[in-house]
């Protein structure tokens, strides 16, 4: 180098200053990058995660946040590769519960990379990786199988109803909650947290809050109501109308084991249904499929809560149902009157 010429890491360290103040970056802002804290660990993260989700994400990915401790607790978000992921999908596939409606398991494989998205959706969101480096993003899901529940006939429903009221423990407990599921096909969680404030006696209406904290009001006959209403009254808990509705005769809420012990039952004195493996989301599909039928898509649509994001096309937007029209179908399907019901028919003059 001879005297007097510039040097060059001189020259560099000033491009990069100017550089930095053309971009408005100064060094406190650069000295804050690089005190960044280290990347979470899976023990550590899966905790606050589980804090900011819903309960029903919290109890349907709970297990599977169990194994993906039980794996790899004590590495950081972005040390697993797709590949370990794909790996561990698949272990957990093989190690699944075999009952009879058993699908080998890709349910399981399914949900893990489900509940993997979760955490790795608000570790993005954190900054602790890039949305590009999210490696669960790069790992694809089972294919599902084409679900193997149908529609009952009128015959099979009259068995379940009939069956229901002449068994067991609580058989008027169990023949509201089958008639309950009829009417209105809602979901075992919405069933579970009706309480006696979502019952609008006046308009025959109840006010559903299911997955993915929905919140809707679906009509129901006026004997619906009616039952639901004596059955608060005799097994409320003193009059409080902010808890549970459906209760033991002891008054104590039921849970979802009251729906396992009823289809377990009904499996024994009805083979077929033990058989099939049905459940109370068999119930949903009879009803929505009955009212398909007579009444069309759009009004299914709306019986069933389903007014969010569809692949139906954009023209389920100008085709939605509304509460009147959702009463009319449940009035024909009950064979009574609801307060609700009306006609509306277009005419061109």
């Amino acid at each position: 180098m001879t005297a007097g010429s510039p040097d060059p890491a001189n020259i560099d360290i000033n491009t990069v200053r100017l550089l930095l103040e053309h971009l408005g970056i100064t060094a406190e802002v650069l000295a804050g990058q690089t005190g960044r804290t280290e990347v979470p660990t899976f023990d550590d993260y899966i905790d606050r995660v589980s804090e900011a989700v819903s309960g029903g994400t919290r109890r349907a990915y709970a297990s599977y946040w169990r194994r993906i401790r039980e794996a790899w607790g004590g590495r950081r978000l972005h040390e697993p590769t797709p590949l370990e992921i794909k790996q561990l999908a698949e272990r957990i596939k093989g190690q699944a519960v075999v009952r009879s409606n058993s699908r080998g398991g890709r349910t399981a494989a399914e949900n893990l990379i489900t509940a993997l998205r979760c955490i790795y959706r608000h570790a993005v969101a954190d900054g602790h990786i890039a949305e590009d480096a999210n490696p669960s993003l790069r790992v694809p899901k089972p294919r599902r199988l084409a679900s193997t529940r149908r529609a009952l006939s009128d015959t099979q429903l009259a068995e379940l109803v009939a069956t229901a009221g002449m068994t067991g423990n609580d058989p008027q407990l169990d023949s509201l909650l089958l008639r309950l599921h009829t009417e209105t096909a809602c979901r075992r969680g919405g069933a579970l947290a009706l309480r006696p404030i979502d019952l609008d006696r006046t308009q025959c209406l109840i006010r559903l809050r299911e997955k993915g904290e929905t919140v809707r009001w679906q009509p129901v006959s006026p004997t619906l109501m009616h039952h639901l209403i004596a059955h608060g009254d005799e097994r409320g808990a003193n009059g409080d109308a902010h808890s549970q509705l459906l209760r033991y005769r002891n008054g104590q809420p039921v849970t979802r084991r009251r729906y396992d012990y009823l289809w377990q039952r009904l499996g024994k004195h009805l083979p077929w249904v033990a058989t099939q493996q049905v459940s109370t989301h068999w119930i949903r599909y009879t009803t929505l499929t009955w009212v398909e039928r007579r009444f069309g898509y759009a009004v299914a649509r709306a019986y069933a809560g389903h007014n969010g994001r569809s692949n139906a096309g954009t023209t389920s937007t100008y085709v939605r149902a509304d509460l009147n029209e959702v009463a009319q179908a449940l009035a024909l399907l009950a064979g009574e009157a609801h307060p609700l019901e009306t006609t509306n028919q277009l005419r061109v003059e």
